[in-house]
């Protein structure tokens, strides 16, 4: 089972065509991001994008990508901030993209690092570290509150009461974001394994 996840990095042409497709559209949010003064959303947008060209870059294979599904999640926020005509970036949206930027991280773990991950552990992994990065999150956006002046958390229009009441429920957003992505990357990878290449580079007997 040790190398289940790693099969989760197909060598597909059309795969590779819908991962860099989306690593584009990441790149233009990025970009128009950061020209609009919105430096959340440019950290956001360029983090996914980097985690999602790591692999073709450091095995100099464009073809290398991680699914596009994953991909696609993790871009969800980005994406429907984009595009949509109506919001779709709420809590539990976003916090499903982080729980997608964890599974990503901890594919790539296993495949570059000497880390070996069953599919039950990354589950974990996954559930876990988007728990955690809604805290980091909210952290961050705190310390924009206080250095920047902005009222992500601290919105003098609320009480302390809600400000408090609004970050408890985006823990519990993100722990049922984290939890229901460790279950549908499970059903995944039983869907995916065995029925995937993997570029040679990457496998763990070579």
């Amino acid at each position: 089972m040790a190398r289940d996840v790693t099969d989760l990095l197909r060598d597909k042409r059309l795969n590779a065509l819908g991962g860099w497709i989306i690593v584009v559209v990441l790149f233009g949010v990025a970009v128009t991001s950061l020209v609009g003064g919105n430096l959340l959303w440019t950290v956001f947008a360029t983090t996914v994008t980097v985690l999602a060209v790591l692999p073709p870059v450091l095995l100099v294979n464009r073809y290398a990508m991680l699914p596009w599904e994953i991909l696609l999640l993790a871009a969800l926020p980005v994406v429907g901030r984009l595009f949509a005509t109506v919001p779709v970036t709420g809590n539990l949206a976003s916090y499903l993209s982080v729980a997608a930027i964890a599974l990503i991280i901890a594919v790539e773990l296993h495949v570059f690092t000497p880390v070996r991950m069953t599919p039950r552990f990354a589950v974990v992994f996954v559930a876990v570290a988007t728990m955690a990065a809604a805290g980091g999150w909210a952290v961050v956006r705190w310390g924009a509150d206080i250095m920047l002046g902005t009222t992500f958390v601290l919105d003098p229009a609320l009480t302390e009461h809600e400000i408090e009441e609004a970050l408890m429920w985006e823990f519990v957003a993100s722990t049922i974001a984290g939890l229901g992505a460790g279950l549908v990357f499970a059903y995944y990878v039983r869907r995916q394994i065995g029925t995937k290449r993997i570029p040679r580079e990457v496998r763990p007997d070579t």
